[in-house]
């Protein structure tokens, strides 16, 4: 299971990788394991206000369906069409081309809340 160091989690199982203003979100390689094999990723357009905690869309697996959560409050920059078209990207590179979406982050302070790649590894017990 990996768990890179330079990002940010939440307990909802997202991570954040913060680049200047703007954060990459996607699920957690122990999220996509725990999903099974993904079928189908419902993403928010372009344009969208987020809130910190609040849900942006969904991912499918042939065994649930679960919410996804904004690690930060922000504006959809940009979504990542191939985990649209593809959406099994998330099982192969959950942290590379897996990504969902880019965010301009409101309030930089919020990554500050999130969880260290420690707490998580704790939190799901790794």
């Amino acid at each position: 299971m990996n768990f890179p160091e330079h990002l940010r989690y939440t307990k909802e199982h997202e991570w954040v990788r913060v680049d200047g203003g703007v954060g990459t979100i996607g699920i957690t390689d122990y999220a996509q394991g725990e999903l099974g094999d993904i079928v189908f990723v419902e993403l928010p357009s372009k344009g969208t206000k987020l809130e910190q905690g609040k849900t942006f869309g969904t991912i499918e697996a042939v065994k649930a369906v679960s919410e996804l959560y904004s690690p930060v409050a922000g504006v959809v920059l940009e979504i990542n069409k191939s985990v649209q078209e593809t959406p099994e990207i998330v099982n192969k590179e959950p942290y590379e081309g897996g990504w969902m979406i880019k965010v301009k982050i409101d309030n930089p302070s919020e990554i500050d809340a999130l969880l260290s790649v420690e707490a998580y590894k704790k939190l799901v017990g790794k």
